[in-house]
């Protein structure tokens, strides 16, 4: 390769790792496997040391990926969290030794498993946790606080501790609660995550700490950052022993060794037994044991030059295709599993792999009888990498036309990659629909959480929304935990939601795509759900924020024989089909307004609903076309950016006072 054409592709791996460290860093939604973006960062590495005109400083070889998150007290770490060099071979584990052998003739080293979480600094005075934060950059974090507070495993209060303690340790999720929070997300109808790592990242970025509290985020930790008043600590291995003492969880299965050829050993040990951890490892590390030997060999820029990181491939085995199961979500999508003969991945026995929807079939040309490499993504979820041979006379893979289930036609709706099925009595989408139905801002229904409405499901009281409005007391007194007083509470609750207004019902019926303020638009524009069901596409269209996507998925929705006996069901257990709103009048006409902060006297939604009550748009985001920013407490970026416009700014009582 020419310095030209290097010139090209540095900058080109440049731009692209950049995009996937924001995506994995700050938005915890990576694109890529692990292995494809060290592949990435390895083949960059290389061309910088073979063209070192080309290097500069700030390359995302020379720096951490991260940033600190917007909306969080900025942390400047008193010592620098560090990233490690990643090592991908036994013969680079070698290299290291050498170098390290050059200044030190005899040194000692621990080896220990790679936690695959988010690295975290957490701070004691006196023994008692006074701030936490993530790593960002390496020098500036986020103070997560309070949502690292909610993290049973890390102690509130030390015993015997030093005057200031300052250790690393990485919070990461379960593989148990990961996979309970994806079942739950999936149930919600949001977009899961994709592993653990990613997980507990977005768990540690809530803004409400209650939510992180019920994630089931764990921690190791890992290291000494800072101690003052404490043991003269002289090793890492002897650091791990003392904080262990504290009360702190550490590093798992970490052992010193006095040659590398042991420790290369430890580490293929760690390697063959990480399927049997309940976590997720994404490699092993290997440190200088002791702290003076540290000392000596320095860092460079980004690593320190007294450990390094071994990265363990990605473990893929081939199979044969035996058939593709499909099965339908709780929202309706259809999902194609590949079932092959049995490997084993990761230390278990696998035979099934997620193929996610039609166009992944179609992009990797999945025939029956194929050839299919397959791993786990996490160590957790097997996938379906690339398909290796065709069997003879293989024909592509066609998906169904009609549902598994109730065997209804399927949908593919603008900009969706799925195949869905939009029967509303669907059996396989009933309990995530009768959830939705009574969650609050649809019908509200007090006392019908997952938990209640699930024991409903099974005991087949139910068999669709309007069967809600049919239970009798003596059925509810057979569910789990309910006596007179939960039974009758729930039977008035019900009572109640019969008189919801129209938005309420038209939202509580999960049409896809339709959430609160588009009910509300609908509710006021056609006054009554039998107007709404004769209403044409080109009339839906019209409305203002509604595109041709919501008019088509309304259409279908109510096209269906499904809905039709539904909502007549619901007609006749006396539900409330007409809207009792104001009538909408024209003062904000025109005007676009965000809404952001918090408002002393009206919430965010309620602020909106006014403004779209009045003839205005409420959006989501600042722009030139934004007419004006309503703004509160803890506005954020969105006043920045309105100031960087030039958009007016107006408090509560000046927003109040243009409805009047």
């Amino acid at each position: 390769m020419n310095p030209e054409e290097a010139k090209k592709r540095i900058e080109a791996l440049r731009i692209e790792i950049e995009k996937n460290n924001r995506l994995y860093y700050d938005e915890d939604a990576p694109v890529l496997s692990d292995f494809e973006y060290d592949a990435l960062t390895r083949e960059l590495k290389k061309l910088e040391a073979d063209f070192p005109q080309f290097v500069q400083a700030d390359s995302p070889t020379q720096r951490v990926g991260g940033h600190a998150a917007r909306g969080f007290e900025k942390v400047e770490h008193a010592v620098k969290m560090e990233s490690l060099q990643d090592a991908f071979s036994v013969e680079e584990l070698r290299e290291f030794d050498q170098r390290v052998r050059e200044t030190l003739p005899a040194p000692v080293y621990v080896v220990e498993a790679k936690i695959d979480g988010l690295s975290v600094s957490l701070e004691y005075e006196h023994g008692r946790f006074v701030r936490g934060s993530t790593r960002g950059d390496g020098v500036i974090g986020e103070n997560v606080t309070a949502n690292l507070s909610t993290i049973a495993d890390i102690p509130k209060k030390l015993k015997h501790a030093p005057e200031f303690l300052e250790v690393r340790g990485e919070v990461y999720m379960p593989h148990s609660a990961f996979l309970k929070l994806v079942a739950q997300q999936e149930l919600d109808e949001k977009q899961p995550f994709k592993n653990p790592r990613n997980a507990a990242a977005g768990s540690l970025r809530q803004k409400d700490s209650s939510i992180t509290a019920q994630r089931g985020l764990s921690i190791f930790v890992f290291n000494v950052q800072q101690l003052k008043g404490g043991p003269l600590l002289k090793s890492h291995a002897e650091s791990l022993d003392y904080l262990k003492k504290l009360g702190f969880c550490v590093s798992p299965c970490y052992q010193t060794f006095t040659d590398m050829d042991s420790a290369v050993k430890e580490i293929s040990r760690i390697g063959e037994t990480r399927g049997e951890f309940s976590f997720d490892i994404d490699g092993a590390v290997i440190k200088v044991d002791d702290f003076s030997q540290r000392e000596q060999l320095g860092s460079t820029n980004k690593f320190p030059r007294w450990a390094i990181a071994f990265k363990y491939p990605p473990e893929e085995k081939a199979s044969v295709l035996r058939k593709i199961d499909v099965s339908v979500g709780r929202t309706g999508v259809l999902t194609p599993t590949a079932v092959f003969d049995p490997i084993t991945l990761a230390g278990t026995t696998v035979s099934r792999a997620i193929l996610h929807n039609e166009d992944f079939i179609k992009e990797k040309d999945v025939r029956l009888g194929d050839t299919i490499v397959v791993r786990k993504a996490g160590d957790i979820i097997p996938e379906v990498v690339r398909v290796e041979a065709h069997s003879e006379n293989s024909a592509p893979y066609e998906m169904p036309h009609h549902c598994p289930s109730c065997e209804e036609p399927v949908v593919r709706l603008e900009g969706e990659a799925a195949l869905r099925c939009v029967n509303p009595e669907c059996p396989a989408q009933l309990l995530r629909n009768l959830i939705h139905f009574a969650a609050r801002g649809a019908m509200d229904i007090d006392g019908l959480g997952t938990a209640v409405m699930t024991q409903l499901v099974e005991k087949e009281y139910v068999s669709n929304a309007a069967d809600l409005f049919k239970l009798t007391y003596e059925q509810l007194l057979t569910l789990d935990k309910f006596k007179d007083k939960s039974a009758r509470n729930l039977l008035n609750a019900l009572e109640t939601a019969k008189s919801q207004n129209l938005d309420k019902l038209i939202f509580a019926l999960g049409i896809r795509g339709i959430g609160e303020k588009a009910a509300v638009l609908l509710a006021e524009t056609f006054g009554s759900l039998t107007a709404l069901m004769k209403a044409k596409e080109e009339e839906i269209v019209a409305i203002d924020g509604f595109g041709e996507a919501s008019a088509q998925s309304i259409r279908a929705f109510f096209e269906k024989d499904g809905t039709l006996d539904l909502i007549a069901r619901l007609q006749q257990a006396g539900v409330n089909m007409v809207y009792r709103g104001e009538k909408k009048t024209d003062k904000l006409a025109g005007l676009t307004f965000v809404v952001t902060g918090t408002l002393p006297g009206l919430s965010r939604t309620q602020a909106e609903a006014l403004i779209v009550k009045n003839g205005g748009k409420a959006a989501g985001s600042v722009s030139k076309k934004t007419a004006y920013v309503v703004a509160g407490e803890a506005a954020g970026s969105k006043l920045t950016k309105a100031a960087e416009l030039g958009i007016p700014v107006l408090d509560e009582k000046a927003f109040l006072s243009m409805l009047e």
